[in-house]
């Protein structure tokens, strides 16, 4: 039976910077709205001359002796502080382990599918911790685990680097792959030739309607055919027509 977790009663937190009337030493080092130096001045006097150009006294470095304030307004204060961390969180680049786990053992097709598994987490950059798990008389054989784990990394070595080399402890052996920086495509691209180069039309292709011309010609040696008809054959003596 899962234990209830215990109701928080701890109040929200607060902001802790000490401001104005906060401030309770005595003497402060002063920068004005201007951001310049004034030096070391009572918090009375101080707390006048923000209040003079509507502004408040901010204790900006509360470790210093005497305490470093400034004259600002907080609320843009703040709200520049919040920007500034909202900038660097989103600047920071944030690493997802991965793990996957096989067997001394394991069989060829189990292998090659955890090894599609991995290359598919070292394309997303996330790193990949491969755990060998030993189990009974297998512990004996550590150098087996080993073997695999460098085989592992040797076939994916163009896609990673071994962040941290198999090191065994109690039953498991582990190994850290690490993507490199750049990484190639999973397709392959196109060749140079195929994507630049313009296919020219072939010379036979541009000569079929000269071939064509020259088909549709008469030939030079044979004699061109009459259109006109054949005059009709000579009469006999007796004015009989011969017959054909």
């Amino acid at each position: 039976m899962p234990i209830p977790r215990r109701f928080d009663r701890r109040p929200p937190e607060r902001d802790t910077t000490r401001i104005n009337d906060r401030i309770r030493v005595s003497e402060v080092r002063l920068i004005d709205e201007k951001g310049e130096q004034v030096g070391v001045v009572p918090t009375a006097q101080a707390l006048d001359r923000a209040r003079d150009n509507d502004l408040d006294l901010v204790e900006i470095a509360p470790t210093a002796k005497p305490p470093v304030v400034r004259i600002l307004d907080y609320s843009k204060y703040k709200y520049e502080q919040e920007q500034r961390k909202k900038a660097a969180r989103k600047h920071q680049q944030q690493v997802t382990i991965r793990e996957m786990k096989l067997r001394p053992k394991i069989a060829t097709h189990d292998y090659e599918t955890k090894k599609g598994h991995i290359l598919r987490f070292l394309r997303q950059n996330d790193k990949v911790k491969v755990t060998i798990m030993f189990r009974g008389r297998e512990q004996a054989h550590p150098e087996r685990g080993e073997a695999l784990l460098r085989k592992l990394a040797g076939e994916l070595a163009e896609l990673s680097v071994i962040e941290q080399q198999p090191n065994q402890e109690g039953r498991n052996m582990t190994m850290m792959l690490a993507p490199l920086k750049t990484i190639p495509a999973a397709t392959p691209a196109a060749t140079p030739a195929a994507s630049t180069a313009i296919p020219e039309p072939a010379p036979a292709a541009a000569a079929q309607p000269e071939a064509a011309e020259a088909a549709d010609a008469p030939a030079p040696d044979a004699p061109a055919a009459s259109s006109e008809e054949a005059p009709p054959p000579p009469a006999d003596a007796n004015g009989a027509a011969p017959v054909e």
